[in-house]
């Protein structure tokens, strides 16, 4: 009896392997790149970048350098909001701009106080994204960024021909995260994997599917787009805030591509994550926000997360002891298969294929962090992020 009760379980999850190949928007080939475009166009749109930044003076120096350093040949201007920092960002962003001597293109604001209701990047967003709108003229386009990232220096020049030869509202780039330390090679290419997943981009970029997602460290959205949807404050309790956006973007257009999503490999985040404990606090920190605060949603994603990447293993195991050749194979078959869907991204990170065959090991740390984001919150202690607790009901 225990060895077919094993045997239909390790056949359910080989279904569920072969149907996400299959079926799931192709999301595990990691093919969604943004082309590099030669093309001159008509007008150039005039664009403004909004860079919140909170205690970021290490990584200024660079990625603000990045910024200005843009080929962008038409009308671009940078507003960072310095959301209290207590390090210097502001004075380090100007020495920055100074260097290049580019002060004229870069203006540093100071953050209110956050007030009830918002999240403290939402409510920085907010703040250079209403002072860019009092110019004249207004921007046609802004540039979302992090203070983390550093723009590859064709970035924005490409971001704006495929938002304008394909009249985008919003484009995307989910961009290389770190990936140098072990704890980084063994978890980030797996949250990147785990987010096309999620939100196949496929799907994200088919204007006939409800699917739509962007990624906050580099979004181009058209001001009128924004406007429509009823500005950042139409989101200002998100926690994932640019998954938000791009929902209303694209419920707002329904009949009409309206947004992209792809990967880069020129375009990167420089955020660290040296240890275990700093990987856990990311992901616990908006893992049961994406559940809806539902404890049945995270039981069925507790289960299914088991079906998918712990039974491959745990199935070779059980066969192998019971010498039941079956369950053998198709634990093997199944594992084999996990570990073709996650080569794409290893290789996106320039990773040994070894890496690919750790997946359900990695699955079950993302399991045990899920969890932990559901007692945070429950605790009255979710959604931390640099001294803010946002807490949701």
């Amino acid at each position: 009896m225990f060895e077919l009760i094993w045997l239909t379980i390790a056949s359910i999850s080989l279904l569920i392997w072969i149907y996400l190949l299959l079926f799931r928007g192709q999301f595990w080939q990691a093919n969604q790149y943004l082309e590099q475009l030669d093309l001159n166009l008509e007008s150039l749109p005039l664009i403004c970048a909004v860079v919140p930044a909170r205690d970021e003076a290490d990584l200024l120096p660079k990625t603000l350098r990045s910024l200005l350093n843009q080929d962008y040949p038409g009308n671009f201007s940078i507003i960072l909001v310095d959301d209290c920092s207590t390090d210097g960002t502001a004075e380090i962003a100007k020495e920055v701009a100074e260097q290049l001597n580019q002060s004229k293109r870069l203006e540093i604001i100071q953050s209110n106080p956050l007030p009830p209701g918002w999240t403290g990047k939402l409510w920085a967003l907010e703040q250079g994204i209403i002072y860019a709108q009092k110019r004249t003229p207004p921007p046609d386009y802004f540039l979302l960024t992090d203070a983390d990232i550093e723009h590859d220096k064709t970035n924005l020049h490409q971001l704006a021909i495929k938002a304008k030869k394909e009249k985008l509202q919003l484009v995307s780039l989910m961009v290389l995260l770190r990936c140098q330390s072990f704890w980084e090679k063994l978890t980030i290419p797996a949250f990147v994997f785990f987010f096309q997943k999620l939100y196949p981009f496929t799907w994200v970029n088919d204007k006939r599917d409800r699917t739509a997602a962007a990624a906050g460290g580099c979004i181009l959205i058209e001001r009128q787009a924004l406007e429509s949807i009823g500005g950042v404050a139409a989101i200002r309790q998100a926690l994932i805030d640019d998954c938000a956006l791009a929902q209303a973007v694209k419920a707002t257009y329904p009949n009409k591509k309206a947004i992209w999503l792809g990967l880069t490999t020129s375009t990167r985040s420089l955020r660290p994550y040296p240890s275990l404990s700093s990987i856990w606090d990311m992901v616990a920190r908006t893992a049961f926000t994406q559940l809806n605060y539902s404890p049945w949603l995270l039981l069925g994603t507790l289960l299914g997360m088991s079906l998918t990447y712990l039974v491959a293993p745990l199935s070779l195991g059980v066969g192998l002891v019971t010498s039941n050749w079956l369950i053998t194979s198709i634990g093997l078959l199944t594992w084999l298969l996990v570990a073709i869907a996650y080569l794409p991204t290893i290789r996106l990170y320039r990773l040994s294929p070894l890496w690919a065959f750790c997946l359900s090991a990695i699955a079950f740390l993302y399991t045990l962090m899920t969890i932990d984001s559901a007692l945070r919150h429950w605790q009255g202690r979710g959604g931390r992020w640099k001294g803010r607790v946002y807490s949701q009901s």
